[in-house]
């Protein structure tokens, strides 16, 4: 094995400045969920330069390309996704975004690169590959209901062991990885309220239902089911995200609408909550003397990293990295649609280092000015392919 690791350590080196250039031209040429028409071209022709490869499209703006190895094993899924973010660009180095208002905020070019290399590496060594790889290039992570739900119902699980997945991650120091069994990426559901009351003069509040006044009621106990009504020791964010009412500054409005999201890990916790949200509306705003619409969606499951499997990437990344550059994964509320290939087969995800103090690259996903370290591209590399041989194994 270390014969092996030694040719993908000089592989990886190797294509290191093709991997750069990959991601240079994405972050350069950003499109949106559902609308990553010319990424997913440009994916599928790079795929096509080569070697030992089968080519299909699940989805209009979707890639997937099958390694079939020279013998029998089990089946591998290797998931990147390739959209991007409503973001107007505020960096300034020569390949910012083309695209106004469009950018990858979240490192969705450098994951693209890295699984572009993965397969030109490993579709060079199909002799030593047991068994099937599937790469995934993934459209619309960013918005729901994300690609990675249409992915699954186009087949590309079918008959799928085992699937992993990498973020590239800008608050860990670029050479290290963080991975951990269990809790990744939380449920991310979303809901919708209006308050309706009786509008009017600002000036005879009593002659109205002032829904602006309940909606406030309304926001802040909301948090009471946070705080009140579900165990302290549960993760569980609810954040009132979108306010909207009034058309002038001597009008009470008749009707706002609130918008927000719930975070969570717990899925019997999940299913309470609707129930004691309208709880808390209902009693609020008949108190007022108003009344509501409410509605609530269920989004993306968590991301909980399967026991076994996490084990073997660990150790896989312990071998090539050194257990120094190993970290545990901290999990976040942030959710992920790799959830969804979940279903299917047990997983794990895991971080990345892209951050570089030294360099001024510090910036949030999400964030105008987000930027990655481009040595995290390589480490990328390095982990995929080490990984993936060693799952195969």
């Amino acid at each position: 094995m270390s014969t092996t690791r030694d040719h993908l350590e000089t592989m990886a080196e190797q294509i290191k400045e093709q991997v750069i250039q990959w991601r240079r031209f994405l972050h350069e040429n950003p499109e949106l969920s559902f609308e990553e028409v010319n990424t997913s071209r440009y994916i599928y022709e790079t795929l096509q330069t080569f070697e030992g490869l089968e080519l299909s499209r699940p989805t209009p703006t979707s890639v997937m390309a099958r390694l079939i190895g020279s013998g029998p094993g089990k089946t591998l899924a290797i998931r990147a996704d390739i959209d991007a973010l409503p973001i107007p660009e505020e960096n300034d180095f020569p390949f910012v975004s083309r695209n106004p208002g469009v950018m990858h905020a979240c490192g969705h070019d450098g994951h693209t690169a890295i699984l572009l290399a993965t397969a030109k590496i490993l579709g060079g060594m199909r002799e030593q590959v047991k068994g099937e790889i599937r790469f995934l290039f993934q459209h619309a992570e960013e918005q729901f209901p994300g690609g990675a739900e249409q992915m699954v119902e186009a087949g590309v699980m079918d008959g799928v062991d085992m699937v992993i997945g990498l973020h590239l991650h800008s608050p860990l120091e670029v050479g290290y990885v963080a991975v951990s069994a269990g809790p990744s990426h939380a449920a991310s559901d979303t809901f919708e309220i209006t308050v309706l009351g009786k509008g009017g003069h600002a000036a005879q509040p009593h002659d109205t239902v002032d829904s602006l006044a309940v909606a406030a009621q309304v926001v802040t106990n909301l948090q009471y089911v946070v705080s009140r009504n579900t165990d302290p020791i549960e993760p569980l964010v609810l954040s009132v995200t979108k306010v909207a009412g009034g058309t002038a500054n001597n009008v009470i409005p008749g009707a706002v609408h609130l918008g927000g999201t719930v975070r969570l890990y717990n899925p019997e916790v999940r299913k309470t909550i609707p129930a004691l949200m309208e709880r808390v509306i209902k009693g609020v705003t008949e108190a007022h003397g108003a009344s509501y619409e409410f509605h609530y969606t269920y989004g993306n499951a968590p991301v909980i990293n399967d026991n076994e499997l996490t084990a073997k990437v660990k150790a896989t990344l312990v071998d090539v990295f050194g257990e120094d550059k190993i970290q545990p994964l901290i999990p976040t509320m942030g959710g992920e649609d790799f959830s969804s290939f979940l279903t299917k087969a047990p997983g794990t995800y895991f971080w990345v280092g892209a951050g570089n103090v030294s360099k001024g690259i510090v910036h949030p996903h999400h964030h105008p000015r987000f930027t990655i370290d481009e040595d995290s591209l390589v480490i990328g590399v390095k982990a995929f392919t080490n990984v993936a041989l060693s799952l195969l194994k």
